[in-house]
This record gives C-alpha cells, structure tokens and sequence, in this order.
C-alpha cells in the first residue's frame, strides 16, 4: 500500500497517512535499519506495535523520498528527531494507520485516532469540566476525539513529558467534529503558549495536527 492521504500545510510542512496491509517483513525490507534500531524490532516482533513501528519508518522514508540512512532517534522526554536532516518530525499510529508530520521550520505534532465509544469512559481523565460542556451530545464520541486528538498534537508538538492532558493543556471553545481548527493553550508555571490544532475526520478516525509557532 502506498500513502493513503497526503496535504501540504503550508510551504515547509507536510503530514501524511499510510494505510498498512503490508505484512512485517514487507515493509521491513524497505528500511535501512542500524544493529540498535534491528534490536528495538526484535523486542516488537508479532503485534500491532511492531507493525506500526515498521509503518511510520516507510511513511518517513517515502516522505523525505531518500535512499539514505534516515538516522531518525528519541530525546529523552520520547520526542523523535532527525540527527543529520534538517527537519521537526512527528509520529503516530492507531490500527491500521501510521502518520507522519515533517516540517523544517517548527516542531509539530499529529495524532490519528480510531474512533470508538470507549473513549464516554476516560474523557473526565483528560477534559475538565468547562471542557466537556464544548462537547457536541448530538456527536458526543467525535468531538471527545476532537479534544483527544488536539491535546495529544500540541503535548507531542510541545515535547516534553511534564506536560498533563487535564492541567495543563486547555481548550477553547469549538463546533463541527468533521474538520475545523480548536485553539489550545498549554499553562504551567509562567510557561503560557496558544496553539492553533487542526482537525479532520478521515474515514473511521480523527486526526490532529498542529505546528508550532
């Protein structure tokens, strides 16, 4: 399967989907991977994560359209980055999608969700009250992946893991569950920066995406 969906955001940042029906050791062949990477592979073999693993690797590997070592590794809060290409990167996945946000400017974030109705039983785990009240109850289970989808953007864009869902990343007001922009601020401290998420209902899954400012 070659990407599924892919949009430009703006002159220097992109994100795209793959769909993943390829089995393991076909999207592995199509990476270069060092003894250390080999050895993360090792630890997932035989799941979800280890396809999605492989996914977002061919997604990046297509994206930057390069027969190189992408050298791609994980601060110490998790974040990924790029050691010798001079780009911000973000990574997702959820079932059978993996997601990739690349920008040379900015860090970003994106986040791709299923859509279920499991997610009525953890939203006072990561929206306060005022928030559940923007909820729409007509689409209820949309629009709590709406709130997902944008803290986990701006928390990924953000970078660091100090950061919680319910304290310190607030949003605005927002209406519509199908595509639309929700403002989100993160507060903690003197630390105090807005961010401008986007959202998109794509088949059965919400995506998030956000570039820093």
């Amino acid at each position: 399967m070659a990407v599924a969906f892919r949009m430009r955001v703006d002159d220097d940042t992109e994100f795209a989907l793959w769909k993943i029906e390829e089995e393991a050791e076909d999207l592995y062949k199509q990476l270069q991977l060092n003894d250390q990477e080999k050895a993360v592979v090792e630890t997932l073999k035989h799941g979800k994560r280890h396809l999605h693993w492989l996914g977002t690797r061919v997604l990046l590997r297509t994206m930057l359209n390069t027969d190189e070592y992408i050298d791609c590794q994980v601060d110490e809060h998790g974040k990924p980055y790029l050691v010798n290409m001079p780009y911000h990167i973000s990574l997702s996945h959820s079932f059978d999608y993996a997601a990739v946000m690349l920008s040379k400017s900015k860090p970003v974030g994106i986040d791709i969700e299923l859509i279920s109705p499991k997610v009525e039983r953890i939203a006072h785990k990561f929206l306060r009250k005022q928030e559940l009240a923007y909820v729409d109850p007509e689409h209820k289970v949309e629009s709590l992946y709406v709130c997902w989808c944008a803290k986990e953007a701006v928390y990924k864009c953000n970078g660091r893991k100090v950061i919680s869902f319910l304290d310190h990343i607030l949003l605005e007001p927002f209406t519509g569950y199908d595509a639309g922009t929700i403002k989100a601020t993160i507060v903690k401290g003197d630390f105090n920066q807005i961010f401008d998420v986007h959202y998109m209902h794509f088949n059965d899954y919400m995506l998030g995406y956000v570039k820093g400012k």
